[in-house]
């Protein structure tokens, strides 16, 4: 079992922040050159999908690491409260709409992943359907494995103070302020609640595609972690341009 109080939410002691901001300038540049190859090539669907709390950085993490990349070959889904259209169908069916084709990256801004979470915190399901929700959610992630899906999964790690901040900044600052939301508030009440589903999911949801969990309190690491993965990966892909 995975205990989140445990792992750090900052950066490995040692890590210089005017290093790591460098470096992740270089890090654009191969993101943005093997990106054009995965997308000449046609042959790899890459599904990224970013969770955490609320304030987490999901879409700082977007701004500031994908900035680079040519949107003809890159797709950003975000997923909120299921609409009603949505709710008359499977809770995988919308799921399904935005899965990438070959030679595109899609990103997740949250996922199928919101709905273990939310009814589990708020009790709307019981504990036999959440439980069918894992064994769905291994079983759709599995299958686009072996249909030659590259899944990677990033978990913004942040500490209950640097919520707490962050949402009296959203608060505070006008170019914030947009963000906002009362129910940020009630939610972060739920800390603890969703601080233990989000330990099962890291653990039940992780054997085959292993979550990356990210120490997410200072935005420079964060972003510079995230962007060295992938480049990681994009590197042990063997991408190639089409010679005809």
């Amino acid at each position: 079992m995975i205990n989140l109080n445990t792992i750090s939410t900052r950066a490995p002691t040692g890590t210089k922040k005017n290093l790591a901001k460098r470096e992740l300038g270089a890090l654009h540049r191969k993101i943005f050159h093997w990106q054009n190859v995965l997308f000449a090539e046609g042959k790899h669907p890459i599904l990224i999908i970013l969770q955490g709390m609320d304030t987490s950085g999901k879409d700082g993490t977007i701004r500031h690491v994908f900035s680079c990349v040519n949107p003809m070959g890159c797709n950003v889904k975000s997923f909120k409260a299921p609409t009603e259209r949505e709710q008359k169908h499977d809770f995988l069916w919308r799921i399904y709409q935005h899965l990438p084709e070959r030679g595109m990256i899609q990103i997740f801004n949250r996922s199928h992943y919101e709905d273990i979470l939310v009814p589990t915190v708020h009790k709307t399901l019981s504990r036999e359907r959440i439980e069918e929700r894992f064994h769905q959610i291994n079983c759709l992630e599995k299958g686009l494995r072996k249909e030659g899906t590259i899944i990677w999964k990033f978990f913004l790690h942040i500490s209950k103070g640097e919520q707490q901040k962050r949402i009296e900044a959203r608060k505070q600052n006008p170019q914030k302020k947009w963000k906002y939301a009362i129910s940020d508030e009630k939610e972060a009440k739920n800390w603890e609640d969703y601080q233990r589903i989000y330990e099962k999911i890291l653990f039940r949801c992780s054997p085959e595609i292993p979550w990356q969990i990210v120490p997410a309190d200072q935005k420079w690491y964060r972003n510079y972690y995230v962007a060295k993965y992938i480049v990681e990966q994009l590197e042990q892909l063997n991408l190639q341009y089409p010679t005809k």
